[in-house]
């Protein structure tokens, strides 16, 4: 398992250097196929950032489902219930924003009031732009995009709802990596 580490942390500093980026910001989310880095945008949603970074360094998103995943749309994880009905049990206000919901974009979810976001994400695979300004936007990946690619998806008829789903492995704040 040590030599696991070192060698994400090499290979995640090597990418980090050419990508320029603060490591405080960047999330490195392991999935099945390989390691996917997020670079979180906390002037765009500072309070969804911190929190994010909060739950991670708890090692709450750790062996979480990608419960709902609906194919040329995105993929969505957060929940502990893995049913899409659960959280951290803290909502977050709203931080609507200008970042646009593209492929790779990183967005909370929530019910429909607007400030009932909570642990929930979603990662679009595709454009998706009809959710500007609808939902919080914090961040994109920035690397390891197949690896997303690659998420089992979900049952249309369903809503995505996915059998026997993949999981995040870990997830980590790149700064806690490099110490």
């Amino acid at each position: 398992m040590k030599k696991f580490l070192l060698a994400l942390i090499s290979a995640v500093l090597l990418t980090f250097n050419a990508q320029a980026a603060d490591p405080e910001n960047i999330l490195v989310m392991q999935l099945k196929d390989g390691n996917v880095l997020i670079e979180m945008y906390p002037e765009l949603a500072p309070n969804h950032v911190a929190r994010i970074k909060e739950l991670v360094r708890q090692g709450f998103y750790n062996g979480l489902n990608f419960h709902r995943v609906i194919d040329g749309f995105m993929a969505q994880t957060g929940d502990p219930r893995g049913n899409g009905t659960g959280g951290s049990g803290k909502n977050i206000k709203a931080e609507f924003n200008n970042l646009h919901h593209g492929r790779g974009t990183v967005s909370m979810a929530r019910a429909a009031n607007p400030d009932s976001a909570d642990s929930q994400f979603f990662i679009c695979f595709d454009e998706a732009g009809f959710l500007d300004g609808q939902y919080t936007a914090w961040g994109k990946v920035i690397e390891g995009m197949q690896f997303v690619d690659n998420i089992k998806r979900g049952d249309q008829a369903r809503n995505g709802t996915v059998d026997d789903p993949d999981k995040i492995i870990s997830m980590s704040v790149l700064a806690d990596l490099k110490r």
